[in-house]
Formats: C-alpha cells, structure tokens, sequence
C-alpha cells in the first residue's frame, strides 16, 4: 500500500531531519510519498527539504511565494498526492510518527477519515483551554462527538481527500466535512510531544477566524442547497416577535388609550431585529456565494518552486474549471 504524507513547514529547520526519519522508520513495507508544502518560511527550512529530496526521490515540496495559511497548504498537498492512504501532520516534532500503524489499524476497521486526539497534551494552558472550549462547541454545533477537532495528524482513504475544498480556517473543520458528505469518521488517542525547536506560529486571533469559519461550515454544509430553511426560521421568528410587539401595542392604544407617538418601544424593536438580520443574512448570504464561486476555482496561492512534482499544474488544478 502506498502512504502519502501532507506536511505544512513553516520555520520548522530543526525538525525536519529527524521528522523525515521518523516517519520512515514507522512506514513499514509500505511505500511513501512525502510532501512538504514551504508556507512562506523565513529561515533555512526550504534548502533542507531540498537536501533531503536530492537523496530521496519520494519527498515532493512545494514552497509558497508566501504565507497563505494551513488550509491552503494542505489544499495543494491533496491535489497532487496518489496514495491509498493520505496523512496529514505537523512538521514541530509534536505528532509523533510512531502512531502510523495505529492510523492504519483503525482505518482497518471501516473508517475512512481517522483523526487524532491528544489525550495529554504538552501545551501550555492558555492554548489548552480554549481548544477544549472550541472541540465542544464544534461538536455539539455538527452532531459529531470527536473529542479534538484541532489535531493536525489524521489519516484519510482515498478519495476523501480529493473531495475537500479548504480555504481560511477551515482545517480546522475537516472531519465535520467529511461527516457532512458521507464519510465515516472515527477517531483515537495518540502521543502528543512537547515541541523542542522553535515555538508555536499561532496566536490567539485564530479562534477569531476559527469562529467565522464554523458559521462558514455550517452553512455550506447543511443549507448551501435550501438556504430559505435557515432564513425562514429566522423570518418567522422575527415576525413573531414583531407581531407580538404590535400586539401589545395595540392592546395599549385600544384598551387603554395609551397613545403609540410616545412609545419608541415599537420603532426600536423594529430597527434593532431588521437591523441585527440585515447584518446576518449579508454574511451568510455572501458566504454562500464566495463558497460556490470556489467550488470551481480553488484560492489562488503563488508558487515559488517545486521539486520532484512532475505534473506542478495539479497543485491549484480544480476538477470543475
């Protein structure tokens, strides 16, 4: 069987000599592929991916002219991989390449999306807590139980990959995806290390986008094709508080004879609920319009170089141009 491995760098030098032969080391009688997407790094990450596919014709990079992002560069790297089995990981040494034949093993068993769940983490408390705030809320939002939404090392059958479109955050996002189309996912525990070299390239403001991204997905994921059931929920239920509002006004004037001139309670209500929906609908509305509109044409990403890729127009190839 042959394994393809999907690898993000950036400014990751130290640890990619050891990571190359970890990951060989655990790849048994299979056969590999390893591609290494550059996302813009500054230091000497790039010249030794390149040292070691001179020695290793199964190591593929591509570097970005660039930082474009995670999702972007795991985009580029399912366009061109052909293995049976696709891995996904991080090049910091955390995702420790030991956890390959239980991947494989757990794949074994009818899944074909697999994701990886740091029971232990080696991070510091304010990346932890947040994260366990965010795998809850994502799990409830898509009524997929994974414990860890965020574990960059998964392994995908062939062809899930194929079948992704990612942009933005939505990495992040991956199994609920796959859910969403049909694929059975699945998930278990693995060794999380502390990192040695370097230090973590994401901040806090990614849970911001992370949080734009879920309402991205659960749009696109549950009413892309009857956008009306969403927005006829919100319109009945606005029109229920309106009417109940005019209602209570006109109990006022008819019963009472309270004047409505004085009352801005009305014109208030009115403008803060069509106001709030205004603003809500134009995102989502757009959201779904960006979204079909990348259905066929993938983000542009500028590529600097590549080795060992022999068809390079595959990278931001789309099967619907």
């Amino acid at each position: 069987m042959k394994l393809s491995f999907v690898i993000p760098v950036l400014n990751e030098q130290e640890s990619l000599p050891e990571l190359y032969k970890e990951i060989v080391a655990n790849c048994g009688e299979n056969s590999r592929e390893i591609v290494f997407i550059d996302d813009g790094s500054t230091d000497g990450s790039f010249k030794v991916m390149k040292a070691m596919a001179e020695n290793d014709a199964c190591i593929r990079i591509i570097r970005f002219r660039r930082n474009f992002g995670k999702a972007a560069a795991l985009q580029a790297g399912f366009n061109i991989v052909s293995g049976e089995v696709v891995f996904t990981m991080d090049a910091d040494l955390q995702d420790n390449p030991c956890e390959i034949p239980n991947f494989l093993a757990k794949l074994d068993e009818g899944y074909d999306l697999v994701s990886g769940w740091k029971k232990k983490r080696h991070d510091p408390i304010h990346k932890v807590l947040p994260s366990r705030l965010f795998n809850f809320v994502t799990a409830h939002t898509f009524k997929l139980k994974l414990k860890d939404y965020n574990c960059g090392f998964k392994a995908y059958r062939h062809p899930l990959e194929k079948e992704l479109n990612l942009y933005g955050e939505m990495h992040r996002y991956i199994p609920a995806l796959a859910h969403s189309l049909g694929f059975k996912v699945g998930e278990i525990a693995i060794e999380h290390r502390a990192r040695q070299f370097g230090h973590s390239k994401y901040g806090f403001e990614r849970y911001l986008r992370g949080f734009f991204d879920l309402l991205t997905v659960k749009m696109i994921t549950q009413y892309i094709k009857s956008p009306l059931y969403l927005f006829g929920r919100i319109g009945i239920i606005s029109a229920l508080m309106g009417g109940l509002v005019t209602i209570y006004l006109a109990v006022l004037k008819l019963f009472f004879g309270q004047p409505l001139s004085n009352r801005p309670l009305l014109f208030l209500g009115i403008l803060l609920i069509l106001g709030g929906l205004q603003f809500v609908s134009l995102g989502l509305i757009s959201e779904l319009i960006v979204n079909r509109f990348r259905v066929g044409k993938r983000v542009p990403i500028s590529i600097a170089e590549i080795v060992n890729v022999a068809e390079p127009a595959l990278i931001t190839k789309s099967e619907y141009e």
